[in-house]
């Protein structure tokens, strides 16, 4: 049983590593884009209908880097929390409140960026 969530924990690590790498290429490529279209000179209303699309993709980007911080955190912190691995239920409470007080974050960061525009 134990060599089975040890595969699935490598598995799930290397997954992990590679959205990352996807995420970090896709934002930097995406900044790319807007550079160029800005650089270009005069914009019509054609090249305008990306940039939304884009800064959309942005703020999709954001909702899961906070919720992984978050998550990553609720990680750490049962690490030094004693519970019973078996039977206990706290793992599970400590990283669903963790997790969405990462939704809270992202929340209220999203709001405030509106109210500011």
């Amino acid at each position: 049983m134990f060599a089975i969530v040890e595969t699935l924990g490598s598995f799930i690590m290397i997954v992990s590593v590679f959205a990352i790498i996807a995420a970090v290429i896709s934002a930097f490529l995406n900044y790319r884009l807007k550079k160029r279209i800005l650089d270009n000179g005069p914009v019509d209303e054609n090249s305008l209908k990306l940039v939304p699309a884009i800064s959309r993709m942005n703020t999709e980007m954001l909702k899961w880097g906070v919720i992984l911080l978050f998550a990553g955190l609720g990680l750490i912190v049962l690490e030094f929390i004693p519970y019973n691995v078996e039977h206990s239920p706290l793992p599970y409470g400590v990283e669903t409140v963790f997790i969405a007080i990462g939704f809270l974050v992202y929340f209220y960061m999203v709001k405030n960026k509106s109210h500011q525009d």
